[in-house]
């Protein structure tokens, strides 16, 4: 793979379908890039995916859902690969608002992206959406101060931003399906990149920051960057845990970017 590719949607849990795409890291292998649409009673979707993607990613989900029916967007935070489709989705699906934070609302503005649409919501918040709530809760890693995942309380699937994410060798229907050791390294690697701030963490008090996931008992967790995790919850959390200690990432200089 050596361009961004989009695949076709999948069920990932009860009433919750994943647009799925990966983007090819040379050297590193890739990463996925992962929206969620929640087909409740006011459906939801959420993140948008790339930019780069933005035809594919509408195709996809037009053929989920008629864009008119949705009525909200739980934009994680506004990092490029999760705003990708925004102004596409919201002109398509006037009803719709956006879940965010006030800070993210502030750098929607900044994107020159429309904030009279917005709905602003605080971890320790939920929202409700006829058939469930969403709580609200800031993951245990994230690479953007707005972020907010979430937890379903009818699937009881946690909805996690960046936290978990993993660098991949090839792409898997669900996490399980990697070897364990490539889903270790995969996880780490990929913390020690987007998360270079854990290295200054200390490690006992990160250590209790992920009681925050355990506390919902996930039947599934969602990252917008690893396949569908189930039953692994520990494993993932181990893991994440370890990266306080992993060699800190150095990426490529201009010399080897060049080949000399």
């Amino acid at each position: 793979m050596d361009k961004p590719t989009m695949f076709a949607p999948r069920p990932v849990a009860a009433d919750t379908d994943s647009l799925v795409s990966y983007f090819p890291l040379p050297g590193y292998g890739m990463v996925p890039i992962n929206a969620f649409l929640i087909r409740s009673v006011q459906p939801v979707l959420v993140d948008t995916g790339l930019g780069a993607l933005k035809d594919p990613f509408m195709e996809n989900l037009r053929s989920l859902i008629p864009l008119e029916d949705l009525r909200w967007l739980w934009l994680t935070h506004t990092d490029a690969d999760h705003i990708g489709s925004l102004v596409q989705v919201l002109t398509e699906a006037p009803r719709l608002r956006v879940v965010t934070t006030f800070l993210g609302m502030g750098k929607m503005l900044l994107h020159q992206l429309p904030v009279d649409r917005v709905f602003l919501l605080n971890p320790g918040q939920h929202l409700d959406i006829g058939d469930r709530r969403l709580v609200a809760f800031r993951p245990p890693s994230y690479d953007a101060p707005e972020t907010t995942g979430f937890f379903d309380t009818k699937t009881r699937a946690l909805f996690s931003a960046d936290c978990f994410g993993a660098l991949m060798k090839e792409p898997a229907e669900a996490a399980a399906d990697m070897a364990p050791s490539d889903l270790r390294e995969g996880l780490v690697a990929w913390a020690t990149v987007d998360f270079p701030w854990l290295h200054l963490a200390d490690e006992n008090k990160f250590g209790r920051s992920l009681d925050v996931v355990r506390k919902f008992e996930p039947s599934i967790i969602l990252s917008h960057h690893l396949p569908p995790a189930r039953g692994i919850t520990e494993f993932l959390l181990k893991n994440l845990a370890s990266a306080c200690s992993a060699p800190v990432f150095l990426g490529p200089d201009q010399a080897a970017l060049e080949g000399r």
